[in-house]
């Protein structure tokens, strides 16, 4: 699909759902200089063109401050900056995107131009194991997500990975 055919797929899809209307192309600005990378311009796309958040499997955080919490943030410079602090556990320039509740988040690599999708969820093992990429590209979550096959729960783990953790 193209961007355009993603846009209008999205669209259409959350037709009728009472999101919040688009977000401005200064408070895409704005976070961008806080995360420090350029917003994947397809995500940029749907929150400029569709809503303001709510969109996508779990809902989506919101670039501002709207009437919808998405997740326990207001929008996505509080989830950035919630995710961001002295134990560097996750690199800079992956954005928490949606909470999936039970402290798991879907994020997306803004250091990529498609926006490589990651996993948050430290209920597998421990704070330094808990951020992983999943191998999928913003456009492929797109569409799992638009033809119904959105993942629910914890991904899959790399088992080497998590072999050496030490969760006391």
């Amino acid at each position: 699909m193209t961007d355009d055919e993603f846009v209008l797929a999205v669209r259409t899809h959350v037709a009728g759902r009472g999101l919040p209307g688009p977000t401005s192309a200064e408070e895409v600005d704005a976070f961008e200089r806080v995360v420090g990378h350029p917003m994947p311009e397809l995500l940029k796309r749907i929150y400029l063109e569709v809503a303001n958040g709510g969109f996508g499997s779990w809902a989506v955080v919101s670039v501002t401050e709207t009437d919808d919490w998405f997740s326990d943030c207001a929008d996505i410079t509080m989830a950035y900056r919630g995710f961001t602090d002295p134990d560097d556990v996750l690199p800079p320039g992956v954005v928490p995107l949606m909470d999936r509740g039970c402290a798991m988040w879907t994020l997306i690599d803004f250091r990529t131009a498609d926006g490589q999708m990651w996993d948050w969820d430290p209920n597998l093992c421990c704070i330094r194991h808990a951020p992983a990429p999943i191998g999928q590209s913003f456009a492929h979550w797109l569409t799992d997500w638009l033809h119904g096959k959105a993942h629910e729960g914890p991904y899959p783990r790399n088992a080497l990975a998590l072999s050496g953790c030490r969760t006391s």
